[in-house]
C-alpha cells in the first residue's frame, strides 16, 4: 500500500466535499430535477429485454452478498495460498473500509431513492446517497491497482478499474435504484475513506503487526524481506500479483 502525503487533509477534504454535493442534491432543488431528467433519459434511451437481464447482473455482482463473498475469496486467497499477510490485510482495509464509508454518508445525508415506478428492482431500507455499489467497484478497483501497481500490468488494472467502475455507476442509473450524483458522491466517499487507510496503515497499523504472532505462520517475515529486497534492488522477480509496496516503516518517506 502506498503513502500518501497529506493523507489526512485530503482525506477530510474530499469526504466535506461529498457531503455537500449530497446535501444540496437531496434538499435543495439545484441538482434533484436535473438527476431525474439524467435518469429518465437513460432508462428511456437504453432499456432493452435483454440489456435489462445484463445490468441487474452487474449491479448484483457489486451488491453487499457479492461483495463479502468476493472480499472473503481475495483476501483468503492473498493469505492462505499465497501467503502474503501483508497484501491480505491491506487489501482487505481498503475494500471493506472504503466500502462501508458510505454508511456515514448515508445517514448524514438521508437522500429519497428515486421513484420506484422506474424501477427494475426497487430497494428499500437504504438511502441514496452515495451509491454502495459503485463504493465497493471503486475500493476493489483501487486495491487490484494497489497490488499491481509495480509490475508491467498496472496500466491494464487501472484501465479495468476505471471501465469496472463506470459499468457499475451506469447499471445503478439504468435500473433506477440511484441518480447519477449519488454514483458520483461515492467515487468520491469512497476514494476519502481509502486515503484515510493509508495513512491509518502507515502511521498505526504496520508498525504493530510484528506483535502479532499468529501472521509469522502465514509468511509474514519472508514478505517482509521480499518487499525489502524489491525495494532496494536486490531481487531480479518478486514472486505472487505484484510487488505492492504494502510493507516496510521506511515506504512513508518514500513520498509514495
Amino acid at each position: 500500500m502506498p503513502y500518501v502525503r497529506h493523507w489526512l487533509r485530503n482525506s477530510i477534504l474530499l469526504f466535506a466535499a461529498a457531503i455537500v454535493l449530497g446535501l444540496v442534491a437531496a434538499h435543495t432543488q439545484l441538482i434533484q430535477p436535473h438527476d431525474l431528467d439524467l435518469d429518465r433519459t437513460i432508462q428511456t434511451n437504453t432499456r432493452t429485454g435483454w440489456l435489462n437481464t445484463v445490468m441487474k447482473l452487474v449491479s448484483y455482482c457489486a451488491s453487499p452478498v457479492a461483495g463479502v463473498l468476493i472480499l472473503a475469496v481475495w483476501s483468503g486467497w492473498l493469505l492462505f495460498v499465497r501467503r502474503r499477510p501483508l497484501r491480505a490485510l491491506s487489501t482487505f482495509f481498503v475494500v471493506a473500509i472504503g466500502w462501508n464509508s458510505t454508511q456515514i454518508a448515508k445517514a448524514i445525508v438521508a437522500r429519497h431513492r428515486p421513484p420506484t415506478q422506474f424501477s427494475l428492482d426497487p430497494e428499500i431500507g437504504s438511502n441514496s446517497f452515495p451509491s454502495g455499489h459503485t463504493a465497493f467497484t471503486v475500493a476493489a478497483a483501487v486495491a487490484a491497482y494497489f497490488l499491481f501497481r509495480e509490475t508491467r500490468h498496472r496500466r491494464t488494472v487501472a484501465v479495468c478499474g476505471v471501465l469496472a467502475v463506470l459499468l457499475v455507476a451506469f447499471s445503478r442509473m439504468y435500473i433506477g435504484a440511484h441518480y447519477p450524483t449519488d454514483t458520483f458522491g461515492s467515487v468520491l466517499i469512497a476514494t476519502s475513506a481509502i486515503l484515510f487507510v493509508t495513512g491509518v496503515w502507515h502511521a498505526w497499523l504496520l508498525p504493530r503487526l510484528e506483535r502479532l504472532t499468529l501472521l509469522e505462520r502465514f509468511g509474514l517475515a519472508e514478505e517482509r524481506a521480499e518487499l525489502e529486497a524489491a525495494r532496494y534492488g536486490h531481487a531480479t522477480s518478486v514472486p505472487g500479483p505484484a510487488r505492492p509496496g504494502s510493507g516496510g516503516r521506511h515506504r512513508r518517506h518514500a513520498g509514495r
